[in-house]
């Protein structure tokens, strides 16, 4: 766990300054510049482009990581590289050449009653693309053992260029529309900046020659499309789908609750780009007594730390709403529910790096497959019903059944489960800090309420973690930060 722990640390620092800046700009700065109908239209494009990515990227960025410690010679590396550089192009070009003809067509049904979406839906195609071949450029990286400057381009840099170009638009140098297709640009520079660093660690030697197992390289990369456009969808439907049913400033509330829910994953998103390669590496080893070393780690880590900060959100939810735009308060509920969800799914630890590392991907395509259909049912459901809740509500059902499914799966073919005696107290710990904290809060402003309180959780929870020693990793973490040595048992 040593590489995983640096490269984490290092990644979770980066992600959280990359969302610390994203929740400048998506609870201050867009909800103060930009209309709830402007913001709902930014948040829906991307979010489309986000449902849209896997299908561009033609699955090689899953593939790159599986296959890649396959190949032991120089020459045979460089011929699965070059394909994996060109294989997104046989969705992309006939995909364009597709919208072109049906622009009009497409337009008008993405935008359903909201008719300010009809003009730039072609951006959605553009912004697509781009997140394809970034994840394409990061994963080639990733096979290197080198996660933290892509990890810094993924979370950071975007952010910075949206704070500037927000602050732009505010200062009158940039109009809305202008505003827009900046985003997109910057989006566009970063997928170059990754592309040349990702060439930098290994400059692609283009090699059109016969790669042996080109057939399970095919199969597994069109399989993997489907895993995952399922996870994207699962993730970004909803957002998609309230554009459909109500208006799009709905939108926006909604997106400003699952960014301040997702914080809650950060560390799930940091770990996960140095563990999947390693998981990969281990299943290609045939190594089973390390990878349930690395399952078990990994899930209760995670459940610690986004235990902690899943705390730290629910119980400060009321006063950060007072900071917002008062519009926005109609998300609360969401924060808790996709909080909750996303809590669960630290759960896993590196289950889905298991999962579609190992040669049982094509049966969880076929449940994932099956649950992508369910939640945009329960969508069309809830989201008449109970609105931006009701688009929650889908999404916890969709993602819970999801991960219980993947947790029966690998203990049914790998004879292991993520859980251990310590996952049950650091459970009990949560629903104690829950019942103790949430209905403790200080007469003063908000800002400061939240300081204080955090402060009360923060060294109550640390102690609790550290004084019962409830996870080694954390335990060593902390006795390296304070310089302590642990005391000989």
């Amino acid at each position: 766990m040593g590489v995983v722990v640096n490269q984490s640390i290092k990644n979770t620092v980066i992600t959280y300054l990359g969302f610390g800046i994203g929740a400048i700009n998506v609870l201050f700065l867009y909800t103060s510049f930009l209309s709830d109908e402007y913001f709902g239209l930014v948040s829906y494009l991307l979010s489309t482009a986000n449902i849209m990515m896997p299908i561009m990227a033609f699955g090689v960025h899953n593939t790159i990581i599986k296959f890649y410690s396959s190949f032991k010679t120089k020459q045979s590396q460089n011929s699965f590289l070059t394909l994996m550089l060109f294989l997104p192009l046989l969705i992309i070009i006939p995909l364009g050449l597709i919208g072109n003809l049906a622009f009009s067509f497409i337009s008008t049904w993405l935008a359903a009653d909201n008719i300010i979406v009809v003009d730039y839906v072609w951006l959605i195609y553009v912004a697509a693309i781009t997140f394809a071949y970034f994840e394409v450029f990061y994963a080639w990286s990733k096979v290197q053992m080198q996660t933290v400057f892509g990890n810094f381009m993924k979370e950071v840099f975007h952010r910075l260029c949206t704070t500037v170009l927000l602050l732009m638009l505010q200062a009158g140098y940039l109009t809305v529309n202008q505003f827009i297709y900046s985003v997109v640009g910057a989006y566009i520079l970063r997928m170059l900046i990754m592309k040349l660093y990702a060439f930098s660690l290994r400059w692609p030697k283009l090699k059109f020659e016969r790669i042996p197992n080109l057939v399970s390289i095919l199969k597994y990369t069109t399989l993997i499309i489907i895993a995952g456009s399922v996870a994207n969808v699962i993730l970004e439907i909803d957002t998609f789908m309230i554009n459909r049913y109500v208006a799009i400033e709905n939108v926006a509330y909604y997106s400003v609750a699952i960014y301040i829910a997702t914080v809650i994953s950060v560390p799930y998103r940091s770990m996960h780009q140095i563990v999947n390669p390693l998981t990969a590496k281990l299943l290609n080893e045939k190594n089973k007594v390390g990878l349930k070393i690395l399952y078990q780690k990994s899930s209760l880590t995670l459940f610690i730390i986004s235990g902690f900060i899943f705390l730290m959100i629910i119980l400060n939810i009321n006063e950060l709403y007072k900071l917002i735009n008062e519009n926005y308060v109609d998300g609360l509920i969401v924060v808790f529910i996709i909080g909750l969800t996303r809590l669960l799914d630290s759960l896993l630890g590196n289950n889905n790096a298991i999962l579609f590392n190992s040669d049982y991907y094509r049966m969880v395509l076929v449940l994932g497959v099956s649950l992508a259909v369910m939640t945009v049912v329960l969508n069309m459901v809830f989201i008449p019903l109970f609105g931006i809740n009701g688009a929650a509500f889908a999404t916890f059902i969709a993602i819970l059944l999801y991960n219980v499914f993947k947790i029966v799966f690998v203990y049914y073919k790998f004879h292991m489960l993520p859980f251990s005696v310590n996952t049950v107290k650091v459970t009990l710990l949560l629903l104690t800090s829950l019942g103790v904290f949430y209905f403790w809060d200080f007469s003063f402003h908000p800002v400061l309420n939240i300081l204080l309180k955090s402060l009360l959780i923060s060294i109550t929870y640390g102690y609790v973690v550290y004084a019962f020693h409830l996870s080694e990793d954390i335990s060593l973490l902390l006795n390296k930060i304070f310089r302590r040595t642990p005391k000989a048992s």
